[in-house]
């Protein structure tokens, strides 16, 4: 008998990788990612590109996801707190404020300007009922409900200009961020940073594309070991399916939901 297929629990695979232009420059990844399942199922995640502009945005993007998830993590969340619609908008701003003060803290103590460690964030908090996401800048957030559904949780937010968005530095950071809270049976969730837009959106109709999607939820549904799993989504991601659409940094975090 496989126990863990009779244990309730999500299962979760994320990855960050370099794009191939920064490979060829020799410059590092400027994504970050991380996740923690929490007690009584609920899992929260966080991924952040950092700005390619920005001498220390690798920095910023990695205190970002890691302060946001900490933030999050310490209070103590069940699933019956998160039926409070309030208290669930209230812990999302805590936790991208804290990851604010964050970034600006270590850029004071780098002697460096904020948007030297300028970065995108976004941030998802998810159980079996709901699921609740903040987002600073581009990238995207989805959902599948137990009907099929593919919800569009977050959309890119992409400035006039191509290549613009607003950062977690930015002053005006708080007042853009877009906030969403969804609540229905959930069995998938998935975040992407902007690198995969052009693969993980429909761009005539503006809606996250199913065929990318759905054979990953499915894939992370079967997934048995974390380690290989964890190796396929990187080679998945340095694919030439993949690096023939895109030379940027990527940042894949799948989820699903497994009660049988």
């Amino acid at each position: 008998m496989n126990i863990s297929k009779q244990i309730a629990q999500w299962r979760i695979v994320a990855a960050s990788v370099c794009g191939t232009s920064h490979l060829k420059n020799n410059q590092l990844c400027q994504d970050a990612h991380h996740w923690q399942i929490l007690s009584d199922n609920v899992l929260v995640a966080a991924a952040a590109d950092g700005a390619g502009s920005a001498s220390l945005g690798k920095v910023g993007a990695m205190i970002a996801v890691e302060t946001a998830i900490e933030n999050i993590s310490t209070k103590g969340l069940t699933r019956k707190s998160l039926t409070d619609d309030a208290l669930v908008r209230s812990l999302l701003n805590d936790a991208i404020l804290a990851a604010k003060k964050a970034v600006e803290a270590e850029a004071a103590t780098c002697d460096k300007q904020p948007q030297d460690l300028a970065t995108t964030l976004i941030m998802l908090v998810a159980t079996p009922e709901v699921v609740a996401v903040v987002q600073i800048g581009d990238g995207l957030a989805v959902a599948k409900d137990r009907m099929g559904n593919l919800l569009a949780l977050t959309m890119p937010d992409s400035g006039e200009y191509i290549n613009e968005t607003t950062f977690l530095t930015s002053p005006s950071a708080l007042d853009a961020a877009q906030m969403r809270l969804w609540r229905t049976d959930i069995v998938n969730v998935g975040i992407i940073t902007d690198g995969l837009q052009m693969l993980a959106l429909n761009m005539v109709v503006g809606e996250p594309h199913k065929p990318f999607f759905f054979p990953l939820f499915e894939f992370v549904a079967n997934t048995e070991d974390k380690t290989v799993a964890k190796e396929q989504l990187v080679k998945f991601l340095h694919s030439e399916r993949i690096t023939q659409r895109t030379d940027d940094d990527l940042t894949l975090i799948i989820a699903a939901f497994n009660d049988s």
